[in-house]
């Protein structure tokens, strides 16, 4: 089970947004590169860099500072946020990006396939919901797509790993909603990682049993940053063989 430490972007510094509301912020730091090596540890293979201007505005924005970020420290970078047309896709993962998170075009059927088709597993889907139903454009739309029926059509498009975040657990530190990665995991058969709401090691543990259907890896933010993790000590655990 991966742990991947996130770092989320706006307006050049790192910030948490509760259940993703641009009005209720957090201020953690104004370099994210310095947060990057603070999260460069030993056993982190990577970490989830989420461009949220680039989310909002439907283009990425902080770029320059997350290629910088990615030529500096040693984990491989994943990118999500305002990635909607194959340039962009492209020009990211040739500069340096190792996984590119496709979100609200996951929904157009032909760019996510054909993606998939010429970038392999370095493609991956991001499915947000919030009450079963997607969420796209920075969370701020909401669809009549349901996150399951979304999760089987990626897998047969080709895509091989999907990011699955309850919005309304994200940010919040109350816990991942269970259930519903549950109903992720029972419908289909390629690699799943969860974010929103891990905030304990309680949390963790409670989620590496979940590794047999399909569970590879867990996005922590917020409770690293709010000391509610050690990131090292969640490390630890999850390198542990049962």
């Amino acid at each position: 089970m991966k742990i991947i430490p996130a770092i989320d972007i706006r307006g050049g510094k790192v910030v948490r947004l509760a259940q993703g509301s641009r009005d209720n912020q957090t201020v953690y730091s104004d370099s994210p590169l310095d947060t990057a090596k603070k999260l460069a540890l030993p056993g982190v293979e990577m970490i989830h860099i989420v461009d949220l201007d680039g989310a909002f505005e439907g283009k990425p924005v902080n770029l320059g500072i997350i290629l910088e970020i990615a030529k500096k420290i040693r984990p491989k970078i994943e990118l999500g946020g305002g990635i909607r047309d194959e340039d962009t896709l492209r020009k990211a993962l040739e500069a340096g990006i190792y996984r590119v998170v496709i979100g609200t075009k996951a929904l157009e059927q032909g760019f996510i396939e054909e993606a998939a088709g010429k970038f392999g597993d370095r493609i991956v889907a991001g499915i947000d919901a919030r009450e079963g139903f997607i969420y796209t454009k920075g969370w701020t739309h909401k669809t009549d797509k349901k996150a399951v029926d979304l999760a089987r059509e990626v897998e047969k498009m080709g895509i091989k790993t999907v990011n699955y975040t309850d919005i309304s657990q994200d940010g919040m530190l109350e816990g991942p909603n269970i259930e519903s990665l549950k109903e992720i995991l029972d419908s289909i058969d390629i690699d799943v990682v969860i974010a929103g709401g891990i905030s304990s090691m309680d949390d963790i543990k409670k989620l590496q049993p979940m590794e047999k259907d399909g569970l590879k890896g867990m996005i922590i933010g917020k409770a690293i940053y709010e000391n509610k993790i050690d990131l090292k000590e969640a490390l630890k655990l999850c390198s542990q063989k049962e």
